[in-house]
């Protein structure tokens, strides 16, 4: 069990874009290890790879139904709407209504470099939302009462 520091707010790292994945190998292996044991260490749902000081498009989600990994994932369709409190592990005692998707449907590769799509509704579409947000450097604060 490899746990990393979870980079806070008013790091520049979170609002930086992250690049592309272009090979999967031990190293990013490791990162995904590292970044699901860190986001259950810190009892949250979802953690994307700057929030570890990464600049790389990976995050992994879990909402209680198994660990989701998604390498250099993109929301390929959305619909329905949804407002609901949000937090994050890297804005510590802050919280407030944003509005999400209700269904999304990403596409993204697995650890073994196999493309896939998934699709999500609830709290599972606004994990995708909100950890694929911080890929491009957006927060959920951004987003509050909008």
């Amino acid at each position: 069990m490899a746990l990393r520091e979870i980079v806070q707010i008013g790091e520049p790292v979170l609002r930086k874009k992250s690049k592309k994945v272009e090979q999967i190998d031990n190293k990013i292996i490791q990162l995904l290890d590292d970044m699901a044991d860190t986001m259950y260490n810190a009892d949250g749902v979802g953690l994307a790879a700057p929030q570890v000081g990464i600049l790389k498009r990976i995050v992994v989600i879990d909402i209680g139904d198994g660990l989701i990994e998604l390498i250099n994932p993109e929301i390929i369709e959305t619909s329905g709407e949804q407002i609901d409190d949000e937090g994050c592990l890297s804005v510590v005692g802050e919280s407030g209504a944003v509005r999400r998707p209700y269904y999304v449907k990403v596409r993204a590769f697995d650890r073994q470099g196999r493309l896939f799509e998934m699709e999500g509704e609830e709290l599972l579409a606004r994990a995708f939302c909100h950890e694929i947000d911080h890929l491009d450097g957006v927060l959920f604060v951004d987003k509050i009462g909008k």
